[in-house]
């Protein structure tokens, strides 16, 4: 019997491919997309995208499907994304997502129905080692496009059911693999958006969701007044533009103090670190390491990671200490572990 999989299709060319990859494989494949937000507001399930999906589908004889999940990506993402704003925090709503939607609420629904795997067009790559018997997370053959940065949270009964075929290859390989099966959406351009703030103003999404902009003051290291500020929320760590205020030089967010409402300014050399904790930690292998090792890792999706040591910590976080400091280390964001091209894990930023 061929192997069923579900294919997570979003109208996007990365998805079709996986799913006309996995066909010349030999899998049993039928797609699915998530609704997740209500109305038309979003590009990645809007009605125009679940029909772009499910045209691709249906030209390559599956079956399509859609899920809502509404409810469960405000409670799980959009409602955490305005609160970890409110407490000064810059978050990562695609983590939350992958964690609790894609691969926790669709996956969940694969299983269920009877299909052996989910199947996503990530940019990243899934191997079994027989040696330890664990499964193993890997960036994508193309570095520039590699999205392992956002899967760190994947454990292991997650990843025993996961196929990323997208990842063995570039984006102009992909884009072939779609023309050759006639899908129209083989030139489609790449979404760069927060999906639910597709204008990527979060500000006006924070407000419309009932944020007050509360104004305070924009401080020096040493609590001097320089100004005033529109509200925490406005501003993220490493900022250096759209402050809106003139102090003869050029400065740069250093921190935020939600409980004196304070914005820090100061000189870029101010924003290097060498260390951070993390919580919410996940090591893919299932088992945090007895004592510190040796790795890169980076605090941005699209930073190169740097040599660093990692060491669990008694709770279950987490501290990394960089060999060369790094710029605006940013809290509510991810650090991520990499072992060569094997992600061990990583946490959120405290």
């Amino acid at each position: 019997m061929k192997n069923k999989v579900l294919v997570a299709m979003s109208g996007g060319v990365d998805s079709s491919a996986a799913a006309v990859l996995l066909l010349e494989r030999g899998y049993d494949c039928d797609g699915a997309m998530l609704k997740l937000l209500p109305g038309d507001d979003s590009k990645c399930c809007s009605a125009e995208a679940a029909e772009e999906a499910r045209a691709v589908a249906y030209r390559l004889g599956m079956q399509f499907y859609v899920f809502n999940e509404v409810d469960r990506f405000r409670r799980d993402v959009t409602d955490r994304f305005v609160a970890e704003y409110c407490a000064g925090r810059t978050p990562n709503p695609c983590i939350d997502c992958n964690r609790c939607l894609k691969f926790g609420a669709l996956l969940e629904k694969a299983l269920v129905l009877g299909y052996d795997y989910l199947a996503t067009g990530h940019y990243a790559r899934v191997a079994y080692d027989e040696a330890t018997g664990k499964y193993r997370l890997l960036r994508c053959a193309d570095r520039g496009k590699d999205q392992s940065y956002v899967l760190y949270q994947l454990k292991q009964r997650q990843l025993s059911h996961l196929l990323l075929p997208v990842g063995d290859y570039d984006k102009p390989a992909i884009r072939e693999q779609a023309r050759r099966a006639g899908l129209r959406n083989a030139d489609r351009a790449d979404s760069q958006d927060i999906c639910f703030v597709p204008d990527g103003d979060y500000v006006s999404f924070l407000r419309r969701s009932g944020v007050t902009l509360t104004p305070g003051d924009f401080v020096d290291e040493n609590g001097a007044v320089l100004g005033r500020h529109r509200g925490l929320p406005c501003y993220t760590i490493g900022q250096g533009k759209g402050l809106g205020i003139s102090l003869g030089r050029h400065v740069y967010v250093l921190d935020k103090d939600p409980v004196a409402n304070t914005v820090t300014l100061g000189d870029n050399d101010r924003l290097f670190r060498t260390g951070l904790t993390a919580c919410a930690v996940n090591w893919i292998s299932g088992e945090a390491p007895e004592g510190p090792i040796r790795c890169t890792a980076k605090t941005r999706y699209r930073q190169t990671d740097a040599p660093a040591t990692a060491t669990p910590l008694p709770d279950g976080r987490m501290q990394v200490d960089f060999d060369e400091p790094q710029r605006a280390v940013t809290a509510g964001q991810a650090v991520v572990l990499y072992d060569g091209d094997t992600v061990l894990g990583g946490g959120t930023i405290e």
